[in-house]
């Protein structure tokens, strides 16, 4: 999935200077985002209050949405760099092409998983015909320098391995919980987690003190550390927890994401994140010409146009509020 604004701002994200290191509560309002023609998303990170969690970098959340009589997700072919995609659904179907040649229709609880690497590009859509309901999660992970010009590859998990408690189950995209780890290649110390809880159910998550921490709420109403979470909000958690309360008023999904804090000072422009203003210009040039990042093939539609360049100068910073 795409940052489709038109209006695109740069973003700056990482470094450690505003990492919380203690536990806290901070509840995350979404910001509501056309994403093509036909879906609405809530986009949690980047936030106002929140840049970051761990190397977790943008979420959008959709849905429920009743698509019957609808398109349903139409996303054109359109760039990406420097990070990962991850395509989580609770329900429907979601069509995956990318110019590495892939091509796989991801459903609920299936991992989607693309590393763009130096340069790639994509495309996401309902198939044709699809199901009534469209339900999801789209999150990016940001690549560290290390490992940012890594050839792009696209990754499917039909299985998942599962963790489960009294009136809990958690599915493993990313990372490890409680000793089970998930087959999605990461980069960074990390993990994401899908939690189905049963209505009543009082549970205790294991968690890493040196791992920062957010809840996002897909549906249903759980109490998360105490604090009510509704579905479209998301909690920042901070660090230094070993553990996470979780109590569910009613049958509820959420989503646990963290990692260790993000060092690197990143810019996040449009569908792009790099280090500097340079290297988004060259982005931007090498998607216009029609280089680098390849050929959607198979979608019936035309790549989608690069924003313009803001006019103030793109800077790396660190973690800012």
């Amino acid at each position: 999935m795409s940052n489709l604004d038109r209006e695109a701002v740069p973003a700056v994200c990482g470094g450690r200077g505003f990492v919380v290191t203690e536990p806290v509560r901070e509840l995350l309002s979404p910001r509501q985002v056309k994403l093509g023609e036909s879906t609405e998303v809530r986009r949690l990170l980047p936030n106002l209050g929140r840049r970051m969690v761990g190397a977790w970098c943008f979420v959008d959340h959709y849905g429920p949405d009743d698509v019957a009589d609808e398109p349903g997700m139409q996303v054109p072919p359109h760039p990406h760099m420097g990070l990962q995609t991850v395509s989580w659904l609770h329900e429907g179907e979601v069509l995956h092409r990318d110019s590495t040649g892939s091509l796989q229709t991801i459903r609920p609880r299936q991992l989607g998983l693309m590393t763009s690497g130096r340069a790639i590009s994509h495309s996401e859509e309902s198939p044709r015909p699809h199901a009534r309901f469209l339900h999801g999660a789209q999150l990016w992970v940001a690549l560290p320098d290390t490992h940012r010009h890594t050839d792009p590859h696209f990754e499917f998990h039909a299985e998942l391995p599962v963790v489960t408690a009294p009136g809990l189950t958690a599915t493993l995209l990313l990372g490890t919980l409680d000793g089970t780890t998930s087959p999605g290649t990461t980069y960074t110390p990390i993990v994401g987690a899908d939690l189905t809880l049963a209505r009543g159910a009082d549970v205790r998550v294991p968690l890493e003190p040196d791992f920062e921490y957010a809840v996002l709420s897909m549906s249903g109403e759980a109490h998360v550390d105490g604090v009510p979470l509704l579905p479209g909000s998301m909690l920042y958690l901070g660090c230094g927890r070993d553990e996470l309360p979780l109590r569910a008023e009613s049958d509820a999904g959420l989503m646990l994401l963290g990692g260790e804090p993000f060092e690197e000072e990143l810019i996040m422009f449009w569908n792009w994140i790099g280090r500097s203003q340079e290297e988004i210009a060259q982005a931007r040039r090498d998607w216009m010409e029609g280089s680098r990042f390849g050929e959607v093939k198979g979608y019936d539609g035309a790549p989608l146009p690069a924003p313009e360049l803001p006019a103030v100068p793109l800077k790396p910073r660190g973690r800012v509020r």
